[in-house]
């Protein structure tokens, strides 16, 4: 037999590891340090993905946010104006009625003008007024008979359902209405705003 001496300088504790012992902890440790590279950046792209998914919920929730208060302030300048046209249809409705009181021949001259402008060749023109603006109004059409060239006969008739500056002209084969309310009216739905009921 071949009897070996035991040497004393051998270390147990530390066993010696083989060639193949030794590659494989290499692999291991290349392994374990290349997955924890591979987690490391996959930690990093799932954090930088919420990071973007909560920046897209911020902005859409600003998004919103900010529609809501353009539509506020859109409907609160639409209130605003609709008041605005509502006091200024309102002053310009008592100024205009209070000159059609004041001075209701001023209408019916307009219209009668309008008339006259049109209708040499008639015959004849009846005009339609309140019954306290007879006189005025004869003498008003005489006038205005004269300077437009009309030689047609005028007949001035009263009516007491008529108001004051209202006015129908008639003729032959056609007619002129001058109606306060329907005017008013009219300039009302072109604001679009609703008349106010009749008493």
């Amino acid at each position: 037999m071949n009897a070996r001496p035991f040497l004393f300088d051998t270390d147990f504790r530390r066993p010696q590891a083989s060639p193949a012992a030794a590659a494989a902890a290499q692999e291991l440790a290349a392994a374990t340090a290349a997955a924890h590279a591979r987690g490391v950046q996959e930690g990093r792209a799932q954090a930088e993905a919420q990071a973007q998914g909560r920046l897209s919920d911020a902005l859409t929730r600003l998004s919103l946010a900010a529609a809501g208060l353009l539509a506020q302030a859109d409907a609160e300048a639409a209130e605003r104006e609709a008041e605005a046209v509502a006091v200024a249809t309102l002053i310009a409705t008592r100024v205009a009625g209070e000159a059609l009181e004041t001075r209701p021949l001023a209408a019916i001259g307009e219209a009668v003008r309008a008339a006259l402008q049109h209708l040499r060749g008639v015959p004849h023109l009846v005009v339609r007024v309140n019954d306290a603006l007879v006189d005025e109004t004869e003498s008003l059409m005489k006038g205005l008979a004269r300077e437009r060239g009309y030689e047609g006969r005028l007949v001035v008739l009263g009516e007491p359902d008529l108001l004051p500056g209202d006015a129908r002209l008639e003729w032959a084969d056609g007619g002129i209405v001058r109606d306060r309310a329907r005017i008013e009216t009219a300039c009302l739905e072109a604001l679009g705003l609703s008349p106010a009921p009749t008493p």
